[in-house]
């Protein structure tokens, strides 16, 4: 073999072990998303609190607390971490904010006489989640070209579907019980945990915890920032001026500042139906956990199927068709939602006994799958495009921001809609109405980058 074949042999060997790394914090993270937040632990919340309206609403002022930190930090600490040039140092303080958070489930005991402690531990869980994925997405440019970081963006995503559907089938099959005390397969929590007292739905705090220590040390081992700089004694208040002066550009970079607006309604509004699925489903339809645990199965499977293709589709046409389509379709789903129930579908009565609404939802899971895994990829190859590239993590910090600064509007108006009305289905609405508003948006989009042409 001859030198030239061998060093590009090493460096091939190499850049293969960075992308792998930067997968493995889909892999490892997606967890957090799927049992806590979606189809584990928000369904347990619903059977704690008791009633399904008056759960929704406090899950919603909750995550729109968390959505409030966020939203506040993420573009002061994208900016500090593009001044530094230390994003890995970051990634590890906010891990020890995922694990610390994601540990403290377990501590949701059905008698436990406040539920306040157990809401924080959650809200530092997911700040420390979001954060950590956002100097991760900072880094997605750097593991390929232009061309390439669409297929990368899908790759990633289903990556991580696939290991979210992983921890949801453990989840289920070994540890959740059911109000008769078996999981999945018929069979008591594993390691000797009390149905009784929901330790084996409680366990998903630790699972979720182990599941990200474990899977996140190929990342570590394998990605590295290439980027080093001396550290600055002025670190905060430089970055903090070029933060400023990114945000007064905006205006004169028409193009970013139309999709940074977009996605600020239509991410929050697929955020909110990742968030609100599990305890919808639990109060509307009367689901127990293990029955959203497998509308969380068929939702994942589609989910990292169309992660997938949506890369492929992403490299074919570009990310904003992609973006356009999904919208569309979760509208449709939105919508969807307010006329499916126990006792009705579309308008149509049906029986207590009915497996019809059960069918509705499990397909509709399926198709929140779908375009959800695919819009997310597509977003972030989005951001890639829009960005300058001096100023990632920034960028990053911005485009989190975007996704948070109005992230309370979809849980605080969930809650208040719901409150008012007294209706989950009813609560919804608003998810409606933040899809619309980030589709009319995306029309100012250049799909190329604010220097190209359409």
């Amino acid at each position: 073999m001859s030198g030239k074949t061998g060093a590009a042999g090493m460096a091939e060997i190499s850049a293969k072990k960075r992308i792998w790394g930067w997968f493995f914090f889909d892999w490892a993270s997606q967890p957090y998303n799927t049992l806590i937040l979606t189809f584990v632990f928000g369904p347990y919340v619903k059977s704690l609190i008791g009633d399904g309206a008056e759960a929704q609403a406090t899950w919603g002022f909750t995550v729109g607390f968390a959505g409030l930190c966020i939203a506040f930090l993420a573009p002061l600490l994208g900016a500090i971490a593009d001044n530094s040039g230390n994003r890995l140092r970051w990634i590890w303080l906010f891990s020890l904010m995922y694990v610390t958070g994601g540990f403290g489930i377990w501590f949701a005991a059905p008698d436990l006489p406040s539920l306040t402690w157990i809401f924080v531990l959650f809200a530092i869980g997911l700040i420390g989640m979001e954060f950590a994925t956002i100097f991760t997405n900072s880094m997605l440019p750097d593991l390929g070209t232009r061309e390439e970081v669409g297929r990368l963006s899908g790759n990633g995503w289903a990556f991580g579907y696939v290991g979210g559907l992983i921890a949801l089938v453990i989840m289920l099959t070994l540890f959740a019980e059911s109000p008769e005390g078996r999981t999945l397969i018929g069979m008591k929590p594993l390691l000797g945990l009390d149905p009784a007292a929901r330790e084996g739905t409680r366990f998903v705090g630790p699972l979720t915890a182990l599941w990200y220590i474990i899977f996140m040390v190929p990342f570590f081992l394998w990605v590295r920032d290439p980027k080093h700089t001396n550290p600055d004694p002025l670190l905060i208040r430089h970055a903090m001026g070029e933060l400023g002066r990114t945000i007064r550009r905006l205006p004169q970079t028409p193009s970013l500042f139309a999709y940074l607006g977009s996605s600020m309604f239509y991410r929050d509004a697929l955020n909110g139906i990742y968030t609100f699925g599990g305890i919808y489903a639990a109060g509307v339809l009367n689901w127990s956990v293990v029955n959203v645990g497998i509308f969380g199965i068929v939702a994942i499977i589609t989910g990292a199927i169309f992660a997938w293709l949506g890369g492929k589709a992403d490299h074919a046409f570009g990310p904003k068709p992609v973006i356009a389509f999904c919208i569309t379709v979760l509208t449709a789903v939105a919508i969807c939602f307010v006329f499916i129930s126990r006792d009705s579908v579309f308008g149509m009565a049906v029986g207590a006994d009915s497996s019809l609404p059960d069918i509705g939802f499990y397909v509709l899971g399926a198709v929140i799958g779908a375009a959800g895994g695919a819009l997310q990829s597509a977003s972030r190859t989005m951001m890639v495009r829009q960005a300058n590239p001096e100023r990632m993590t920034e960028a990053f910090g911005l485009y989190a921001l975007a996704g948070k600064a109005t992230s309370f509007i979809a849980p605080f108006g969930i809650g208040v809609v719901t409150a008012m009305t007294g209706s989950q289905q009813l609560g919804v609405i608003p998810l409606i109405i933040l899809f619309v508003i980030g589709l009319l948006l995306l029309r100012w989009v250049n799909p190329n980058g604010q220097g190209s042409s359409s």
